[in-house]
């Protein structure tokens, strides 16, 4: 069977970008020691850092004063520094708007799960952390799913569906009620969680950890 990967994450959060290229890298070893293995089946579930934003959003100072305090946005110093380690070009100082995730959760639970999925991922975190994009503006969110190969007419059904935006919120729920109260989480094959974007050799024990408990059952 092959390795299954839930991920619980939330497009707002650098940490979870972090996280998906260190998976990535643990993966690409992954397959180097398992050449034989069929490709993991990854699926993306919805978190909200922020649950109580306002749908229309804050101004992303604002946001940083409350949750940090006036000198909050030293913080992402260090964050953007981890991330062009990893390759990553996050320009914090860019985001003018702190939106509410729950329109772009309900698009990335659109796709398909797996490569599809994971494109529309990748393309919400580099439009948010990369180019700035603002995520309040529903066209912009429009703009990035098409772009990631969503149909538009279905993106936007989605983005006009009360429904989806009450699956985003169940899912969140059921993610707390697991006990998860920070992103990213990983869960593999079922079997072992593990939370925080760690580096690639302690995502990769992990996983290994996962396939030892799932064939001790067969």
């Amino acid at each position: 069977m092959p390795l299954t990967i839930d991920i619980i994450s939330d497009v707002v959060c650098p940490w979870c970008y972090i996280g998906k290229r260190r998976l990535e890298q643990a993966l690409a070893q992954y397959a180097i020691d398992n050449p034989d293995a069929a490709p993991p089946e990854i699926r993306w579930r919805p978190f909200q850092l922020n649950p109580d934003m306002p749908l229309e959003g804050i101004p992303r100072q604002e946001y940083i004063r409350r949750k940090f305090g006036p000198n909050g946005g030293a913080n992402y110093k260090r964050v953007a520094q981890v991330g062009a380690d990893e390759g990553l070009e996050m320009d914090f100082d860019g985001i003018d708007q702190q939106p509410n995730s729950l329109p772009a959760h309900s698009i990335i639970d659109l796709a398909e799960p797996g490569p599809q999925q994971d494109r529309v991922v990748e393309a919400m975190f580099n439009a948010y952390f990369v180019d700035n994009l603002d995520f309040t503006r529903r066209q912009n969110l429009i703009d990035v799913a098409v772009e990631a190969g969503l149909d538009r007419a279905e993106v936007e059904a989605r983005l006009d569906d009360p429904g989806a935006v009450e699956e985003v919120r169940a899912a969140d729920e059921e993610a707390r009620g697991m006990g998860v109260e920070g992103v990213p989480f990983f869960i593999f094959n079922r079997k072992v969680a593990l939370s925080g974007a760690h580096e690639p050799a302690t995502m990769l024990d992990a996983i290994r950890q996962a396939e030892a408990a799932t064939a001790e059952e067969t």
